[in-house]
């Protein structure tokens, strides 16, 4: 046998080439090795793939397992990847506005190395760098911690020993190494690339690698085969499954044959490997900051020229120019967004919320519209067998039997339903599975079809001899089962299915959907020439033997999560693949107003246009297919709401990666929980609504941020030019500018741990970058106002109004604008009246006094000579206080103006 052999570089690009064309070669040539590798592992016999990575289709030991483990590695791409501390603690340092601090610095350390302003710029860089390094390394780290509880397991048969028999067991994915015979079920993620050993109506989503929508069928195999034609692409052979794609139906066995950076989802992975699109909130943030740089860039020039013009000192107004372009930089801005997420990402997980991806965050406090399934979500996923019928609606206890025969013996997909019925036989003893039954084939679930058949062999004698009698059992949903249907069991007897008795037997499941029940049929046929293999084509002429009907009752706060979410501003629409009428009542039994219930297949006669007016007035679309359901999620984008989808499904996959935020739960199927953005450890509705309202507290705390940033250097530009054009000396020297910005900077380091008021939080929250600069010019302006005041009043009632009197005017400025600039932060947080009405986080109230006090002590403090500052008189305070105080009394007027006439605030 051939030895397996440690992963094999791929050939690297010649030198001479740019490191993107060398890094395009390389990838190219792994692809296309790896491409080779599995087409001629397709074209041979599957004993030659079991051969080639020295195993057999009894599965691996243990022992050798573990070795394969450790000389291939963690069967992990990429593009999961965090990056090294150092690279992370680089990264943090790169953003523009920290750039703009390092080319003062570095400008100021040329004019004059010993100048105190470079090393307060190197703190302001320090602080900033270090404390977004830490949240974002801390972060991560809480993710991946985070990322353990919802582990994705694959199906593997391994063997104690050599000689043992070979057993199923559950491994997490990236333990699985070549050599490995995976069993795959509808529902699973494929966790490396597989050569196929057998395959029974196996239905492959290879939309990762290929791009179609649909998915494949892959050749059913039930013995060792003989291979395929050589094909050049991998995507195209139907006897490998490759990693990245996901069964959609069928089941199969496969051997793996390359995990990780081997495999040919793992061979692109370099190109997968980036940033992820920005969303909304990204784009909002980076827009505000080139628009702070910007005005930067205008106004420093402007602020240069004049006092270069009017006090004929051109480097001191060198010099002032650039503390200006520090105070007007908001180098913070990285690091509380990073903190904001990484809080809430953090606090979201006391809450049962697992969050995958941090800028989901924001989206989930955008949250408009809510699509969720009914199933786990309004009732409480915990389905009873309450009633097996016959075609009257009467009590047969045959018809539980082959509803057992059919759960008990299928090897696919099993359901609740399945369980349930188990459960119910189980306990009342009613139905004996014994010697009279043999497994011989089954058609496994798939929700286009929406029903599964066993086919066993029923042991009966026939004079002196056995004879197998073959039998099939179909259970599915009532309308699709009894298409099939050309006979019906009444009362012992097979009776043509009549049009009338057609009518008959639908009214019969249509009275118990209306109890809120759901209901199966069950039919069977005997199999004339009894053989080894069946298809679906062999899903006809059926015989309706009856119906099983289920309860899952509704939650018991269902109702309450619903009116909660409703005071949120969500709507919540049901999208399911339900009965019309079961859902219809289970709605209303929550309280939601149902409406006309839309059929999923009424919406593939709509165009788009249609569909978006349907889906703006529409509570309950029912019996839709996985692709109706992500079309149903992008009109209702296409109308500008920001979309959930909560489902735990195979069928929900596609309308969680098209939704705004994917929402799942732990227990949800593989494909499903990595196609979500979030993560629910409980399915509840009540959980969501926590994870909502840290959502929106999240994206409040920033926007306070950019909001007290933008507003307060605005308004410190106006009163920056004012002083500078009329009074003959400078208003404040550069070092008192950058020590202001310093502790004020400081004090807005814990906005991330503020609360937002209750009515803030009862309607989503999105980005509007058009707000911020209204904001910006109306709030702004009024605290030039009182720098102005404060100009008149050191000017003319404490006499600083010379050279000579220079620090006493700096100094009484210096205070009142760091106090102004500290009582900002309160006035801006919230709609209502600060301290009264509405109290911030005691951080927040921690940082804010620190910074008062900082800078009432700073004049009298033994730093004052050096940063040119001269103690203040006593008669100075209460002047200071009644500034303060009619600052805040203005600012509260024009707010309450302000949410009058645009009808929002933060």
């Amino acid at each position: 046998m051939t030895m397996l052999t440690p992963r094999t570089p791929a050939k690297l690009a010649p030198p001479g080439r740019s490191r993107r064309e060398r890094k395009a070669a390389e990838l190219e040539s792994r692809t296309r090795l790896a491409g080779e590798r599995l087409a001629g592992l397709s074209s041979a016999p599957g004993v030659r793939a079991l051969q080639s990575v020295d195993a057999s289709a009894a599965g691996l030991t243990h022992a050798e397992a573990a070795l394969r483990l450790e000389r291939h590695g963690a069967n992990v791409v990429a593009h999961e990847r965090a990056p090294r501390w150092y690279v992370q603690l680089a990264k943090a340092f790169r953003n523009p506005f920290i750039a703009v601090l390092v080319f003062l610095a570095a400008v100021m350390y040329w004019q004059d190395p010993a100048d105190p302003g470079v090393v307060i710029l190197s703190v302001m860089v320090g602080i900033s760098g270090l404390l977004r390094f830490w949240q974002e390394y801390r972060s991560g780290r809480a993710a991946d911690a985070l990322k353990q509880l919802v582990t994705t397991t694959c199906a593997v048969r391994r063997r104690a020993g050599s000689g043992s028999a070979p057993t199923t067991f559950e491994v997490p994915m990236d333990q699985v190494v070549p050599g490995d015979v995976v069993r795959l079920a509808a529902g699973d993620l494929i966790p490396a690339d597989l050569r196929l050993l057998t395959a029974k109506d196996l239905m492959i989503s290879q939309a990762a690698l290929s791009g179609e929508s649909l998915p494949v069928a892959k050749a059913d195999t039930r013995a060792p085969d003989v291979g395929q034609q050589a094909t050049g692409d991998p995507v195209e052979a139907d006897n490998l499954a490759l990693m990245g794609t996901s069964v959609t139906s069928g089941t199969a066995t496969g051997v793996v044959v390359a995990t990780g950076a081997d495999t040919y989802f793992g061979s692109m992975a370099g190109s997968l490997v980036g940033e992820r699109p920005q969303t909304n909130f990204d784009t909002g943030v980076r827009k505000v900051s080139f628009l702070l740089i910007r005005f930067m860039l205008v106004m420093v020039p402007v602020v240069f020229m004049v006092n270069g013009l009017t006090k004929g000192d051109w480097d001191e107004a060198f010099l002032f120019g650039i503390a200006v372009a520090v105070g007007l930089t908001p180098e913070m801005l990285p690091m509380v967004v990073s903190a904001n997420l990484a809080r809430g990402a953090v606090a979201m997980a006391r809450h049962k919320v697992v969050v995958k991806r941090l800028n989901a965050i924001q989206n989930l406090g955008a949250m408009d519209v809510l699509c969720t399934d009914k199933t786990g979500t309004l009732t409480e996923d915990r389905i009873v067998l309450a009633r097996h019928l016959d075609v009257h609606g009467n009590e047969d206890t045959e018809v539980l039997e082959y509803g057992y025969l059919n759960a008990h013996f299928q090897t696919g997909l099993r359901n609740l339903m399945d369980q349930a019925v188990i459960d119910r036989v189980d306990e009342a003893e009613e139905v004996v599975v014994d010697a009279r039954f043999a497994m011989v084939d089954e058609i496994p679930f798939d929700f286009a079809r929406r029903r599964m058949s066993v086919v066993l062999a029923r042991n009966t004698l026939v004079g002196d001899f056995g004879r197998h009698e073959h039998v099939m059992i179909t259970k599915g949903a009532v309308e699709e089962v009894l298409d099939l249907c050309t006979h019906v069991a009444d009362r012992g007897e097979t009776v043509e299915l009549t049009e009338q008795l057609r009518w008959h037997v639908t009214r019969t499941a249509e009275d118990h959907n209306r109890q809120g029940l759901r209901v199966l049929a069950v039919a069977t046929r005997t199999l004339d020439t009894p053989r080894e293999s069946y298809s679906v084509a062999d899903e006809d002429g059926l015989t309706l033997v009856g119906f099983l009907a289920f309860l899952d009752p509704p939650k018991a706060d269902a109702a309450r999560a619903l009116e909660a979410l409703a005071d949120k501003g969500i709507a919540v629409k049901v999208v399911t693949g339900d009965n019309e009428l079961v859902a219809a009542r289970v709605c209303a039994d929550v309280g939601i107003d149902v409406g006309t219930v839309v059929l999923g297949p009424a919406t593939d006669a709509l165009d788009d246009t249609s569909l978006r007016e349907l889906a703006a007035h529409t509570t309950v679309f029912a019996k839709v297919n996985p692709v109706q359901k992500a079309r149903i999620v992008r009109a209702l984008q296409a109308e500008g709401h920001t979309v959930g989808f909560l489902g735990d499904g195979i069928n929900d996959a596609a309308a969680l990666r098209d939704a705004d935020v994917g929402i799942s739960v732990d227990t949800a199927v593989d494909i499903a929980k990595e196609s979500a953005d979030i993560i629910l450890l409980e399915k509840d509705l009540t959980v969501l609504e926590r994870g909502v309202l840290q959502g929106r507290t999240t994206f409040g705390n920033t926007i306070k941020y950019i909001k007290m940033t933008a507003s307060s250097n605005f308004g410190n530009v106006f009163s920056v030019l004012v002083a500078s054009a009329f009074i003959p000396f400078q208003p404040m020297l550069a070092i008192m500018l950058l020590v202001q910005n310093l502790v004020y900077d400081i004090a807005q380091l814990a906005t991330p741990w503020d609360r937002m008021d209750e009515e803030y939080l009862r309607r989503p929250r999105n980005w509007d970058a058009k707000g911020i600069g209204r904001f910006m010019v109306t709030i702004g302006p009024i605290s030039s106002i009182f720098d102005i005041a404060m100009f008149l009043i050191m000017w003319h009632v404490f006499a600083a109004d010379s050279a000579a009197s220079q620090s006493l005017f700096q100094s009484g400025w210096f205070v009142e604008g760091l106090l102004s600039q500290t009582l900002i932060v309160h006035m801006i947080r919230t709609r209502k009246i600060p301290f009264l009405q509405s109290r911030a986080s005691w951080p927040v109230m921690v940082m804010t006094v620190l910074a008062v006090l900082t800078g009432l002590w700073l004049p009298f403090s033994p730093l004052a000579s050096s940063l040119g500052f001269v103690a203040l008189p006593a008669s100075y305070f209460p002047w200071l206080v009644g500034v303060l105080l009619a600052y805040c009394t203005l600012t509260q007027f024009v707010k309450t103006w302000y949410v009058r006439r645009f009808g929002t605030w933060l």
